[in-house]
């Protein structure tokens, strides 16, 4: 079986909170961070889908495990991948124009077309930094593959005539369990469980590792299927206004004046008296 992950490089969400937490998150005019020093990971729902690739190996799957990766410079992010296990890491570049999640779809889509395709194509369910999660069902649509998404397991289903795969789904009612043929698309939810660490002999060979670079123009798409549809017009960080009152005095003055307020905002009714 070939299983392709697609993965994405973002920005540490850790240390952009931290930044936004102090109140010291800057954005340039052309809405890009100031910021040089936070740094670049694989995105975490990403780097699970590749975790659920890597337990179907483990659990005997004879497959290869191929991540894919749209961006100008993400050799980090596929070392990365190859150190955890990947048999082959592949860099898609971007138009200079820019790309959006309909682009991105397009070019993976273009890819799996060129390269062969795959019986099973890993995605996170969203990215870290724009939270969007649509580019695996635009995938899906491209390539008229059934979506199954927000799974937080993966089995092999089927036969070797006939694979398949069965998806254990999260949902707000419990688990729901799912079969789809091969090809399929599946989207990797945080519920999988934390992926496993690079063994040192594996993140020393990984840094001997050249992704596959492969060129948009190479792909066989049009102009029009390359053009970004959603522009970002503007990005900001938004005034916080802080409207609090500290309360202060000895305890029961302190305790008096907290009652106050809260009979005051409708969270506390005041005792009305009996009279006997």
């Amino acid at each position: 079986m070939r299983i392709v992950v697609c993965v994405k490089e973002v920005l540490d969400p850790d240390a952009v909170g931290a930044y936004a937490v102090a109140g010291r998150l800057e954005i340039d005019d052309d809405g890009r961070l100031a910021q040089t020093t936070i740094p670049r990971l694989i995105n975490g729902y990403d780097e699970q889908a590749l975790e659920a690739a890597l337990r179907l190996r483990d659990a005997g799957l004879d497959c290869e495990i191929r991540v894919v990766s749209v961006a100008t410079d993400a050799i980090a992010v596929l070392r990365h991948a190859s150190s955890l296990g990947a048999d082959e890491v592949v860099a898609v570049e971007p138009p200079e124009a820019g790309v959006d999640c309909h682009v991105v779809a397009a070019l993976l889509a273009g890819y799996l077309r060129t390269c062969g395709g795959a019986d099973l194509v890993l995605c996170g369910r969203q990215a870290s930094d724009d939270d969007q999660g649509v580019v695996p069902a635009l995938l899906g649509e491209l390539l008229g593959l059934p979506v199954v998404t927000v799974a937080r397991e993966v089995a092999p289903a089927g036969s070797p005539e006939v694979p398949a795969v069965r998806v254990t789904r999260v949902t707000p009612d419990g688990d729901e369990v799912v079969e789809a043929p091969c090809p399929s698309v599946v989207t990797i939810s945080s519920e999988l469980g934390a992926p496993r660490y690079p063994t040192m002999p594996m993140k020393m060979a990984a840094r001997r590792v050249q992704p596959t670079v492969v060129r948009a123009g190479d792909l066989g798409l049009s102009g029009e299927e390359l053009a970004a549809r959603a522009v970002p017009v503007r990005q900001f960080v938004p005034a916080v206004k802080g409207d609090c009152e500290l309360v202060t005095g000895s305890p029961t003055e302190a305790a008096d004046r907290l009652v106050e307020l809260l009979v005051a905002e409708r969270v506390l009714q005041p005792r009305q008296r009996q009279v006997t």
